[in-house]
């Protein structure tokens, strides 16, 4: 198996790192893999370029922080401008059309897709946006099955807000399938 190097990008308050916590947990706990997780938001929790790290691997993991994503997920303009430098090359770059403009040319495949837009669009609450992004993610680099994250959703989601989060999440499946060749 590939190992997975994910950088999953946006501001304070997207809920990138509760993403990262959750898609860490699926793979420990329902897909045998193993999972760390990391995250930085000093300054960055109101408002600035917060970061969440992943890496999942079926072999054991040294160190806890990603250097070089082959993964990379922006959020916003500020999270792109300050993350797309570290992207691996021949890796895959992952945007809100809405709050992201690709700016420059990267070795890496690059996917807009409109997340926050449909999210607003078919559910309304910009809450589960970071769900929507989890979806499209997971169906871009099939690391773990949909059934393994609503799993963690019910663990750790409010009952009567699990089925805005698993619809979110299966918003977000379906825009990446596109892209599926």
């Amino acid at each position: 198996m590939e190992r997975f190097r994910i950088v999953m990008s946006g501001s304070g308050g997207q809920g990138v790192i509760t993403a990262a916590v959750i898609l860490s947990e699926a793979a420990v706990l329902y897909e045998g893999l193993t999972a760390v997780q990391s995250q930085a938001y000093g300054p960055e929790a109101r408002g600035g370029a917060a970061r969440a790290d992943v890496i999942i691997s079926d072999s054991e993991i040294h160190f806890p922080k990603v250097i070089q994503p082959n993964v990379l997920v922006c959020l916003t303009q500020m999270a792109y401008n300050k993350f797309v430098p570290i992207i691996r090359p021949g890796g895959l770059l992952i945007t809100d059309n809405r709050y992201v403009t690709i700016e420059r040319k990267i070795d890496a495949k690059q996917i807009e897709l409109p997340l926050y837009q449909r999210v607003m669009d078919e559910i309304g609450k910009p809450i589960v946006l970071n769900i929507c992004m989890l979806g499209a993610l997971i169906r871009l680099i099939d690391i773990v099955r949909p059934e393994s994250i609503v799993k963690v959703l019910e663990k750790r989601v409010p009952q009567n807000f699990i089925e805005m989060n698993q619809k979110a999440l299966d918003l977000g499946y379906k825009l990446a399938e596109k892209f599926i060749k």
